[in-house]
């Protein structure tokens, strides 16, 4: 039963000895990680996952998604809540050089689905994100971007969010819970390695000082992350504090 199930997956697998008997509990630990992947994440991995690379990788006691071949570089892959692996990576950090990398969605679709699975429709979703949408996820682990071992790398995808009817849950979308997310298609990336690299997020023509509206204003973002934004590079020592106008606080550039 499990064996059909592997091989009709589309992503890779782990390269394991997996046999019916005697699997060692890191081996057990790496398969049930395996076949509970997220189609995104699995997705994304195989799409960095050069043909030497070795993918689902115990390091230091932990679960890796890829050892680069080239050059041993650990590259982690999540798409949401950083904070969730952040012990994980100051770990690793402590003898490797690591890349967490992730994923905003410039353009999405959405697919509704009923009970079975079947689509009842599918239509282009109004936003669009940007690089600056990855501070929303960065708050959780602003400081790791000050180790020099560490690297950050933002890759935009277009992607389709499946949502499943599931009547009394989830009120605000009317019973509508996202079940999975799905890769269209890799559109870019960007990676930043030094606090300064991304400071250079910050848009030319920002006063000195400046405040969060007016990062907001000229990024043409929400206020709130704009203010992520500032909180990060501030636990980065790229910006710091010089002063308040009435309520306003006033930031000024370190670095960048």
């Amino acid at each position: 039963m499990t064996r059909k199930r592997e091989e009709r997956s589309p992503y890779p697998r782990a390269e394991l000895d997996l046999g019916s008997v005697g699997q060692t509990n890191a081996e057990s630990r790496r398969r049930f990680a395996t076949l509970n992947e997220k189609p995104l994440h699995a997705a994304l991995k195989a799409w960095y996952a050069g043909p030497e690379d070795r993918t689902e990788v115990h390091v230091d006691g932990s679960l890796v998604d890829i050892v680069r071949a080239s050059d041993g570089l650990l590259v982690e892959i999540q798409t949401r809540n950083l904070a969730a692996i952040r012990r994980k990576l100051t770990r690793l950090l402590a003898r490797h050089r690591v890349r967490l990398v992730h994923p905003v969605a410039i353009e999405k679709w959405i697919v509704r689905t009923d009970g079975e699975g079947a689509v009842l429709g599918r239509r282009k979703s109004p936003k669009r994100g940007r690089v600056e949408d990855a501070f929303t996820e960065l708050v959780h682990v602003p400081r790791l971007l000050v180790h020099p071992n560490f690297s950050f790398e933002v890759v935009l995808i277009r992607e389709e969010e499946v949502r499943r009817h599931q009547p009394g849950r989830v009120w605000r979308r009317k019973g509508w819970t996202t079940c999975e997310r799905r890769l269209i298609e890799v559109v870019g990336r960007r990676a930043f390695e030094t606090p300064a690299q991304l400071a250079g997020t910050l848009p030319d023509g920002l006063p000195d000082p400046f405040t969060t509206r007016d990062l907001a204003a000229l990024l043409e973002i929400r206020l709130a992350l704009a203010q992520k934004m500032t909180y990060c590079l501030r636990e980065m020592d790229a910006i710091s504090v010089s002063g308040k106008k009435g309520n306003a606080v006033l930031y000024s550039r370190l670095i960048g």
